[in-house]
C-alpha cells in the first residue's frame, strides 16, 4: 500500500451531512465520505458538479484524466445549454468565450475549400425565416464553444461554489445497500487504492462506461458502425472561409478513399485558425496508421491548397455510434451524458443533452437529500431523460443517412470509378434535362439537411412523463408543424415553460429569469394573487422555497408585449407552477377555492412526498438557499 494517502475533506466543507456519518464496518481511515460520488468530468459530469454545488449539496467528482478535455470534441452550444447555463449564472462567461451565432451557420458543401462550390445551406437557426423562431423561443442564442472552452468554465464555477474535483482518479469498482454506494477508486499517480463512500452516484463516465457495464444497465443498438479520424491542427483559413462564415465545411472528393467517395469534415474551432479535420477510414479494416505527415496530406488535400502551412496539435481514431440506455439507474446510481445516450455528432446534441441530463437529475437530489422530497422523485429521472437519448441517437444517426440524399442528387455511388463520380457531379452544370433533373434533386437533399442542422424541436421540445408532472386533464396539444424542426412553446404539464419578456423597473425580463434557481415558481395574473400568497403559505408547511410572480399592470412584473397573456394558456387567475429545471410541474385554468390545499397537494405528488410521510430532513435547515 502506497504511504501516501488521499487529502481528507477540509474541515470548512459545506456539507449538509458530515457531522451525521457513522463509521462503515470495514472502512480503512483515510476512505471518504461524500452525499454524491460524480464518476467523470466532461459536459455530464462537471455541469453536475455545477448544479450541485449551486443548490449546496455536499459532493466529489473524480476523474481519471489529469485535466479537462484537451481537443475540442464537441462545440455547438443550443439555445437549452446556454438558458441552463444563464440560469446558474455564467451565460456571459459562455458567450464571452464561444464563437457568436451569427458566425455559425454559412454551412458549405465543396469539392474542397478552394475548389468548386456545390452548395450552401443556413444552419443552426441563421436562415431569416428561421431566426426568428430562435429569438422567440429564448432568452439566450446559442453558440460555438469548444469542450476545451467549455468545461474549465463548469469546473471552476464549480469548483468556486465547493465542488471537490480528484484528478487522476479513476473508478475501479462499487457496491450498493440499503443506505449508500462504496466506490473503489485508484489513485493513478501514487496507484493507491481507496473507497469512496456516497449516497448517491452520477457515472458520467463517457461512451465506454465501466459503470454502466458493471450496473448491467440495458442498451439497445450498436458501438463502432464507421471509423473516423480527428486531426486538429492551426491553419489560417480566413482567405476560404471568412467571407461564407461557418462552423461547418463537408468536403466531397470522388476517390480519396476506399470505397471510392470521400466525404471529410472540416469543422472551425475558432476563426479562422484553429479546426478540427474528420475524415473516415473503414472500421472493418486495420485502423490507419494516422500520423502528421498523413494528416497534413490530409488537410491540404480538403482545403484543395498544399501551400498553405499546418501545424497539427493532435490526432485522435474513433467509432460512430447508435446506442442508448433503456433504463438510467440502477439503485443508488445514475448514468448520465455518453454514458447513457452514444451517437455520432450530427445535430450537435451530444454535449447538450449530457448537460440536460444533469439538469434534471441535480435538483432532484437536492431536494431528496434536503428532505423535500421522498426518494421516488429520483425515479422520475429514467422515467424523462431515457426517452430524449432514444430520441437523440436516432435522430443524429438518421442526419447521417441523409447524406444518402446529397450523393443520390449528384449521381455518385460507391462502385464508380473517380473519373464517373466527378462526371456526374459536374451534370448538374449542364443545361440539360438531365442537369435540370439534378439540380432539383439537390435543391431537395439540402433542404432535407435541416433535419440535422436546424432541428429546433429536437432542440428544446421534450415534453416530461412521470410522477414529477402532475396533468390538468387537457390533452397534450398538438404539433402544428414539424415537431423535430419546430419548437412548439406550451405550459401543458411536462413542458418546458415557454419564454416571454416582461417588464420589470422599465427593463425586459425573461420568464425564465423569474423561475429556476434551484426553487419552484408559481406564475399567475391579475385576480391570481391568491396562488402567490398559497406559495408562500405552502413554502412554510413543506420547508419548500417557493418563488411567487403576479404577472400585469401595477405589478413588480408587467406583461409589456402581452406574450404571458397569450403563452400561458391560463387566465389571469390561473397558475403556472414550473420546476427547479424549468419544466412545467402543473397548471390551472383558473383560481379555485382552495388555492393553497390544491398546490400544496399537487407538490406533494410532484416531489413523491404523500400527506403523512414526510421525509426526515437530512440537516437541521433542510430548505434551499435562495442563490
Amino acid at each position: 500500500m502506497s504511504q501516501t494517502s488521499p487529502r481528507p475533506l477540509d474541515q470548512d466543507t459545506t456539507s449538509t451531512s458530515a457531522g451525521a456519518r457513522e463509521q462503515i464496518p470495514g472502512e480503512q481511515p483515510e476512505d471518504l465520505h461524500t452525499d454524491v460520488l460524480i464518476i467523470g468530468s466532461g459536459p455530464a459530469g462537471a455541469s453536475a458538479a455545477l448544479f450541485l454545488a449551486t443548490y449546496g449539496v455536499d459532493h466529489i467528482a473524480i476523474t481519471k484524466y489529469r485535466w479537462t478535455a484537451n481537443t475540442p470534441r464537441a462545440h455547438i452550444t443550443n439555445q437549452r445549454t446556454v438558458e441552463i447555463m444563464r440560469d446558474m449564472g455564467v451565460e456571459d462567461q459562455v458567450q464571452a468565450q464561444a464563437t457568436p451565432h451569427h458566425l455559425m451557420g454559412d454551412t458549405v458543401f465543396c469539392s474542397s475549400l478552394a475548389g468548386d462550390e456545390i452548395g450552401r445551406v443556413r444552419t443552426w437557426g441563421t436562415h431569416p425565416r428561421r431566426e426568428a423562431d430562435y429569438v422567440e423561443a429564448s432568452p439566450s442564442m446559442n453558440c460555438d464553444l469548444p469542450q476545451t472552452l467549455f468545461e474549465p468554465i463548469l469546473v471552476s464555477n464549480a469548483a468556486n461554489r465547493g465542488s471537490r474535483f480528484k484528478f487522476d482518479t479513476e473508478y475501479l469498482s462499487l457496491t450498493q445497500d440499503d443506505s449508500g454506494v462504496t466506490v473503489r477508486v485508484r489513485d493513478r499517480i501514487s496507484g493507491h487504492e481507496y473507497n469512496i463512500r456516497a449516497r448517491y452516484v452520477i457515472a458520467a463516465d463517457g461512451g465506454r462506461s465501466q459503470v454502466a457495464k458493471d450496473l448491467g444497465l440495458p442498451f439497445e443498438g450498436q458501438m463502432d458502425l464507421a471509423g473516423s479520424m480527428n486531426i486538429v491542427c492551426h491553419v489560417d483559413l480566413s482567405e476560404f472561409v471568412a467571407h461564407r462564415p461557418s462552423v461547418l465545411y463537408w468536403v466531397l472528393q470522388p476517390g480519396a478513399t476506399i470505397g471510392g467517395i470521400g466525404l471529410g469534415l472540416v469543422r472551425m474551432v475558432r476563426p479562422w485558425n484553429e479546426w478540427l479535420i474528420t475524415w473516415g477510414y473503414d472500421i472493418n479494416q486495420p485502423p490507419p496508421d494516422l500520423d502528421e505527415a498523413m494528416a497534413t496530406e490530409i488537410v491540404h488535400g480538403l482545403v484543395g491548397d498544399d501551400t498553405v502551412p499546418v501545424t497539427i496539435r493532435s490526432l485522435s481514431l474513433w467509432g460512430n455510434n447508435k446506442m442508448y440506455a433503456t433504463r438510467y439507474s440502477a439503485g443508488r446510481v445514475f448514468i448520465a451524458g455518453d454514458a447513457a445516450h452514444r451517437h455520432p455528432p450530427s445535430n450537435g446534441l451530444g454535449s447538450n443533452t449530457s448537460i440536460g441530463d444533469s439538469y434534471n437529475l441535480a435538483w432532484k437530489l437536492a431536494h431528496v437529500l434536503k428532505g423535500l422530497a421522498g426518494e421516488d422523485l429520483l425515479e422520475t429521472y429514467d422515467a424523462e431523460r431515457a426517452p430524449v437519448g432514444r430520441q437523440i441517437v436516432l435522430r443524429a444517426n438518421k442526419s447521417i443517412e441523409e447524406f444518402g440524399a446529397i450523393l443520390e442528387a449528384l449521381g455518385v455511388e460507391e462502385n464508380q470509378d473517380a473519373e464517373r463520380m466527378q462526371a456526374a457531379i459536374d451534370s448538374r452544370k449542364d443545361a440539360t434535362e438531365e442537369g435540370s433533373r439534378r439540380r432539383a434533386m439537390l435543391r431537395a437533399a439540402m433542404e432535407l439537411k435541416d433535419y440535422e442542422f436546424n432541428a429546433h424541436g429536437v432542440e428544446l421540445g421534450q415534453r416530461y412523463a412521470s410522477s414529477a408532472v402532475v396533468p390538468d386533464g387537457t390533452p397534450e396539444p398538438s404539433y402544428e408543424r414539424d415537431p423535430e424542426l419546430y419548437y412548439h412553446a406550451t405550459t401543458w404539464p411536462g413542458a418546458r415553460l415557454p419564454h416571454v419578456w416582461v417588464g420589470r423597473d422599465g427593463h425586459k425580463v425573461s420568464t425564465h429569469d423569474l423561475a429556476g434557481k434551484g426553487r419552484f415558481t408559481v406564475l399567475t395574473g391579475i385576480g391570481g394573487e391568491p396562488w402567490a400568497a398559497a406559495a408562500r403559505e405552502v413554502g412554510e408547511r413543506l420547508g419548500l422555497e417557493i418563488s411567487a410572480h403576479v404577472i400585469g399592470p401595477g405589478q413588480e412584473h408587467t406583461d409589456i408585449y402581452d406574450d404571458w397573456a397569450r403563452r400561458s394558456e391560463v387566465a389571469d387567475d390561473g397558475v403556472v407552477l414550473v420546476r427547479p429545471d424549468m419544466h412545467v410541474a402543473w397548471r390551472s385554468p383558473s383560481l379555485v377555492p382552495d388555492p393553497a390545499g390544491e398546490l400544496e397537494r399537487v407538490l406533494r405528488a410532484t416531489l413523491s412526498r404523500p400527506a403523512g410521510s414526510d421525509p426526515a430532513p437530512s440537516s437541521s435547515d433542510a430548505r434551499l438557499a435562495p442563490l
